[in-house]
């Protein structure tokens, strides 16, 4: 037996002792894990299985079949609250990323006092679309709010920011516009990464700046842009404290704010139609999925990594 057969005879098991161990300490590591996915997929199961029930909480489940998934179809609310859903998600995501990535260019010109502006902007993402924030809002647009002191300044009667169905909705999308700080410290962070020689070598061979932008940043930034997109779609999909906090839980004025989730929050716990309400939030998972599925798939014409 060769001496280097011999050493991997001694050595292999001490190796394999180690690797035990280690193993080991992973599964114990995981156990915190473990049990925190069994408080998930327990209630994901029970409602899976509560939507083809109907139930209203105070009396058993009875099984109906498909007959909550029929009801969907043919619910004029929930198709209101799916366009409502639909329509915030569609305006707000792409403002809030343009208005992120934006001040994130401005910033990584190297202006003075970078850390507090950094700071001050990501301080409204950071306290969130809260209950005191949704009301601070709701009263600096409301009928004598700071916003139509402001118009009427000039001469402008303000519109009716909270009451009118017109304007509601719009009102909700610059409450999750004001949030963009966390998308502008996520794209500040990948332009810091962009290498320098990419621009000085676009400015010598005669690029403008806008060139350089749509040549260079895009495409370096374009998974960065496409993590903030995903994001972004998933929690505007979800909105829910913002307008029962904006329409005190009827999604009004007119339906103008009847998000999904509201429209399922209404249908579990004020009518009690668990039932319905569990084929609600399957058919929001099931519709959330298939945009981020759609998203990664489409994500190989548009984003550009280094390798």
């Amino acid at each position: 037996m060769s001496s280097t057969t011999a050493e991997r005879g001694v050595s292999s098991p001490r190796r394999r002792k180690g690797a035990d161990a280690g193993d080991r300490v992973a599964y114990v590591l995981l156990i915190p894990w473990a049990i925190g996915m069994l408080f998930t997929l327990i209630p994901f199961g029970v409602s899976l299985y509560l939507a083809f029930t109907d139930y209203d909480l105070l009396t058993s489940p009875a099984w109906v079949g498909l007959e909550n998934f029929a009801h969907f179809a043919n619910d004029p609310k929930a198709a209101t609250a799916a366009k409502v859903t639909l329509v915030y998600t569609f305006v707000a995501v792409p403002i809030s990323l343009a208005v992120a990535l934006g001040i994130a260019l401005l910033l990584n010109r190297g202006v003075r006092g970078l850390p507090f502006y950094r700071s001050a902007f990501y301080l409204p993402s950071l306290i969130g679309a809260s209950v005191a924030i949704v009301m601070l809002w709701r009263s600096i647009f409301g009928h004598a709010g700071v916003v139509n002191r402001f118009l009427a300044f000039f001469g402008i009667d303000g519109p009716g920011w909270t009451t009118d169905p017109d304007w509601a909705l719009m009102t909700l999308v610059t409450l999750s516009v004001w949030g963009f700080g966390a998308s502008m410290v996520i794209f500040l962070a990948g332009l810091r990464q962009i290498p320098r020689m990419y621009y000085e070598a676009a400015s010598v061979d005669g690029a403008t700046p806008a060139r350089q932008f749509f040549s260079i940043t895009m495409p370096l930034l374009s998974p960065v842009l496409f993590f903030n997109l995903v994001l972004g779609l998933i929690g505007s999909l979800q909105t829910f404290t913002q307008a029962y906090v904006f329409s005190g839980g009827t999604g009004g004025p007119a339906d103008s704010t009847l998000f999904f989730n509201l429209y399922l929050y209404q249908q579990g716990f004020q009518r009690f139609d668990m039932g319905y309400a569990s084929a609600l939030a399957w058919i929001m998972f099931v519709v959330i999925a298939i945009f981020t599925a759609v998203n990664f798939l489409v994500s190989k014409y548009w984003v550009f990594y280094d390798d």
